[in-house]
């Protein structure tokens, strides 16, 4: 027996249509909070969501690069080491978004891994995404709308030789992002992954070092032939093109996208 069922709150016909005049502003009146937010894919998030009206938690553990993007967004810094888990429960939890994009790398065979790195990986990866969603969702369920944007990686659906903390932190990412769909369905918030491929930021400006002497070949040959080796598209992405994914996600067209993986890989997967 079918039952009717009222719309949820993102049902089309719940919402007025977006004129030209508030389109561009459609965050206006929400909170934010984006980490590793002082760069790269980080900042480029904060960029685009302050540009749609949200007020953005600029979080980092680089204080100047934090407090500059703050500036330049209108937001507010928050220099907090992301491993620290006392830090992390010192966070707001008034966030209607929360974007976990803080990562860090290392690149090395199994057998020489630091353990010690690998925890400090899980820790700012895994463990404090799920801290601020602990601290963020009942708030997100009182007013029943949220957006959980998790910046994964190609390397949450796929694994690289010499990156066992990083791949095995973004499978994590993964699996948090699809429970945290199921559960907060029906309060109105979705929670989706986005999966680049190789995007220009110091993070990987820094690996072209350490993949030069995992794999053996000169620095120079690093792009072409082990970043860009299983991309059709040969080029690295822009964080702006990730933050856009990101952007589009919290935007009224997108509230029946949830559990989902993002690819932004060139190409990669399709392989």
């Amino acid at each position: 027996m079918q039952r009717n069922q009222s719309p949820g709150p993102d049902a089309p016909a719940a919402r007025p249509l977006a004129t030209a005049a508030t389109a561009g502003r459609f965050l206006t009146g929400r909170t934010a909070l984006v980490t590793g937010a002082a760069s790269g894919i980080g900042r480029a998030c904060a960029v685009a969501l302050a540009d749609a009206g949200a007020a953005v938690y600029v979080v980092d553990i680089a204080a100047e690069g934090a407090r500059r993007v703050a500036a330049e967004v209108g937001g507010t810094a928050l220099v907090v080491d992301l491993s620290d888990a006392a830090a992390v429960d010192s966070l707001p939890d008034d966030a209607d978004i929360v974007v976990n994009n803080a990562g860090l790398q290392h690149v090395a065979p199994l057998q020489d891994f630091p353990p010690e790195r690998f925890t400090l990986i899980q820790r700012v990866m895994v463990e404090a995404p799920f801290r601020i969603l602990h601290r963020t969702l009942p708030h997100m369920y009182r007013q029943g709308w949220g957006r959980v944007v998790n910046i994964s990686s190609v390397h949450g659906l796929r694994a690289s030789p010499f990156k066992s903390a990083y791949v095995t932190a973004k499978h994590g990412l993964e699996g948090l992002s699809k429970v945290v769909a199921l559960e907060a369905a029906e309060h109105g918030v979705t929670s989706n992954c986005i999966n680049p491929g190789y995007v220009r930021t110091p993070l990987v400006e820094e690996q072209i070092a350490n993949q030069a002497l995992a794999h053996g070949i000169p620095a120079e040959d690093v792009i072409e032939r082990v970043m860009l080796e299983r991309s059709a598209i040969k080029r690295l992405i822009e964080p702006e093109e990730v933050a856009r994914a990101a952007l589009w996600l919290c935007s009224p067209d997108t509230g029946y996208i949830t559990g989902s993986s993002v690819t932004l890989d060139g190409g990669w997967t399709a392989h």
